[in-house]
């Protein structure tokens, strides 16, 4: 089954396609399809492409520099851009700060930090999870004291993804310890440039360096960064995580996943027949795509919701949960499919000798198992999938 758009949509569709064709780069779509890590520069050249078409916060008002899209236009670029191999865009600037920005900063934040992320004068990371406060976000311990006309904040961050590149880090700090635990977090714009910010990366399973510990000593913050109200930014980050596990679902990177795999598990054979005539495999790719197609449905219900100009709410669980799930089980089956191919860190030389290359090649086999390594994380960061249960049982079940 699939969606059945206008003919306007349809246009639309036809339009981006075009812009993809002519405007990716191709050296990043490669890697991209290949499950290869992109640069910085790589990122940053997309980044601008989208910019100068003016699609790249594609979800922003048209005031502050988006484009207007409807819920269905943001839907198929976003599944166009996947299936042709663009890169996931860096959200904590433009997809998490940015909303935050538009809703809740003031006149001259939004003046100021806005155009900056559309032009991608700063690279943002995110400062909220703690050694002791990840999925119980609300127990944040670094402080941030007021001295004068400037914030001092001591602690620590950690799981900070893409740190090692940025220059700016939005956090979620303490700056009432008298007051219960979510009363007393505020919602500071950090440059870690600043003396007292200290980086420490952390290797993640499939070998790469991904993550971040961040440390604050005495560190000085203006008082001009605080974004809304002292002792108000647990309403901020609420607001900011919901559009995070919307996103999270991915479902244009799910969409493109199973179009790989349908590909691999008609090419791979078992007992003289195509892997996706096996019962077992065939049964368990059957409901991938069953649960995909729900998928789309729901995730087009939610960006409707917000078009307006609200904000996710309950259901953005539900798509973190289902995504989440679907995404690894897609990888799991690729991985499968793979065989002794899905080796990590396999370096292509090794397959020198074997009378066949491997399956989808040597860069998509040498990247299987640690995609499906790495991705087991989808379904803790931004919220473990428990959490989210526990969110939805309360938010829309009433228990």
């Amino acid at each position: 089954m699939d969606l059945q758009f206008t003919p306007q949509e349809e246009a639309f569709r036809a339009e981006v396609q075009t812009f993809l064709k002519e405007k990716l780069p191709k050296n990043i779509a490669n890697k991209v399809k290949a499950g290869q890590r992109l640069s910085k520069e790589d990122q940053a050249q997309w980044h601008a492409i989208l910019n100068e078409r003016g699609w790249y916060a594609n979800h922003w008002p048209q005031e502050h520099g988006g484009p207007g899209w409807g819920a269905v236009q943001k839907f198929i670029f976003d599944t166009e851009c996947a299936l042709a191999g663009g890169p996931r865009i860096v959200p904590f600037g433009v997809n998490m700060l940015g909303p935050v920005l538009i809703k809740y900063g003031n006149e001259q934040q939004k003046n100021y930090w806005l155009p900056r992320i559309l032009n991608g004068d700063d690279w943002w990371c995110q400062g909220y999870s703690e050694p002791g406060a990840g999925s119980d976000l609300a127990s944040v311990k670094t402080t941030a004291v007021l001295q004068g006309d400037h914030y001092v904040v001591n602690g620590q961050k950690t799981w900070t993804t893409q740190g090692q590149h940025a220059n700016m880090i939005f956090c979620l700090v303490r700056t009432n310890r008298e007051a219960k635990a979510q009363q007393g977090i505020s919602f500071l714009l950090v440059d870690m440039n600043t003396p007292g910010v200290e980086l420490r990366p952390i290797r993640t399973l499939d070998g790469d360096i991904e993550v971040n510990e961040v440390f604050f000593t005495d560190v000085k913050v203006p008082v001009e960064n605080l974004v809304g109200e002292e002792n108000k930014g647990w309403t901020y980050a609420k607001y900011l995580l919901t559009y995070e596990r919307t996103g999270i679902a991915g479902v244009g990177f799910c969409i493109s996943a199973l179009a790989k795999l349908q590909v691999i598990a008609a090419k791979v054979r078992k007992n003289g027949k195509p892997l996706s005539q096996d019962p077992l495999f065939a049964a368990r790719l059957a409901k991938v795509e069953i649960d995909l197609e729900n998928m789309k449905t729901t995730n087009l219900r939610v960006i409707a919701a917000v078009a307006g100009g609200g904000v996710p709410g309950a259901e953005s669980s539900m798509l973190k949960i289902r995504g989440t799930e679907i995404r690894q089980e897609i990888l799991s089956l690729i991985r499968r499919a793979m065989g002794v191919y899905a080796v990590p860190y396999i370096d292509a030389a090794q397959y020198e000798g074997y009378d066949e290359a491997p399956v989808g090649g040597v860069e998509e086999a040498a990247t299987a198992a640690a995609n499906y390594f790495n991705y087991r994380k989808l379904s803790i960061f931004g919220g473990s999938n428990e959490i989210q249960k526990n969110i939805i049982s309360k938010m829309i079940l009433g228990l």
